[in-house]
């Protein structure tokens, strides 16, 4: 590319030749000192007049600002898009020895219902808290590890970013928890019986002496037999899937009782003393 020099005040600027002007900007050249000024330029030089050359030079073009800034402002955009991607450590967050927040203070007002442990709900996972979830994951079947990792919370009725449930599957998980419990409880009774047992379990949650959720009613410290029995662990029933939803949904056999008992198999005489509401098949259901 052709550029014409022009010279003043001992400096010296560059343009593209009438041709090219369109095409580049002004150019500022280096001062033109010792040897490199021009000599018919000094006298005008020293009188603050312009002194004019035309010279043709061939050198590169340009590279244009922008295709710079615009490459950076791409890979800017890019680091903020990985910034706000969600890392791992925020994925397989779960509770443990040392943990503090909302969701330890859940776990111990839990454990504290259901008799595992006797301590205040303070949010700091010590040592106690530990403990008393080892218990609770022995009772159900889960790894010992005193971690409250997602397959303990969700057995806990503790639904949140890190079991991966939102409230929608929370209620399913209810479903199908209540579901289990009318199947070990209720094997063999009428369709009846079965709802009847159900709504036991949800009269318990609105009672203010018991635990407030499902999960927090049936894993109750030695509330229901079945699970240490071995028949909460059995296949569940179909027809004990529709008796849990028909319960949710408001029907209660039972009488708004809070208590049932076989008097073939029962041996507490102070469950036997309780106000009978109903009989329904082999069990007794009381206030």
């Amino acid at each position: 590319m052709r550029y014409t020099i022009f010279t003043a005040f001992g400096w010296s600027f560059a343009r593209p030749a009438r041709r090219d002007r369109r095409r580049q900007d002004w150019a500022r050249a280096r001062p033109f000192t010792g040897r490199d000024a021009p000599t018919a330029c000094t006298e005008s030089r020293r009188k603050g007049m312009v002194c004019m050359e035309r010279l043709y030079l061939d050198a590169p073009p340009v590279k244009n600002p922008r295709k710079v800034l615009q490459v950076v402002a791409i890979i800017v955009l890019n680091l903020f898009i990985i910034a706000l991607l969600p890392s791992d450590q925020t994925v397989d967050a779960l509770s443990k020895l040392g943990s503090t927040g909302s969701e330890v203070r859940q776990i111990q007002t839990k454990l504290i219902n259901w008799g595992y442990l006797n301590d205040k709900a303070d949010g700091i996972y010590g040592t106690k808290t530990r403990n008393a979830v080892i218990a609770f994951q022995r009772k159900n079947g889960l790894t010992a590890d005193g971690i409250a990792g997602p397959a303990t919370l969700r057995a806990m009725g503790i639904f949140n970013s890190s079991t991966g449930s939102s409230a929608q599957s929370g209620g399913q998980s209810d479903l199908n928890l209540l579901a289990r419990l009318i199947s070990a409880e209720a094997r063999g009774e009428s369709y009846t019986g079965q709802v009847a047992v159900g709504a036991v379990v949800l009269n318990r949650v609105e009672h203010p002496s018991f635990p407030d959720t499902i999960a927090g009613v049936i894993y109750q410290s030695g509330a229901f037999s079945c699970l240490y029995d071995g028949q909460f662990d059995q296949p569940v029933a179909e027809s004990a899937y529709r008796a849990a939803q028909d319960a949710m949904n408001g029907w209660d056999p039972s009488g708004g009782a809070i208590y049932y008992y076989n008097p073939q198999t029962a041996t507490n005489q102070w469950i036997r003393s309780r106000p009978v509401i109903a009989q329904i098949g082999k069990h007794v259901f009381c206030s």
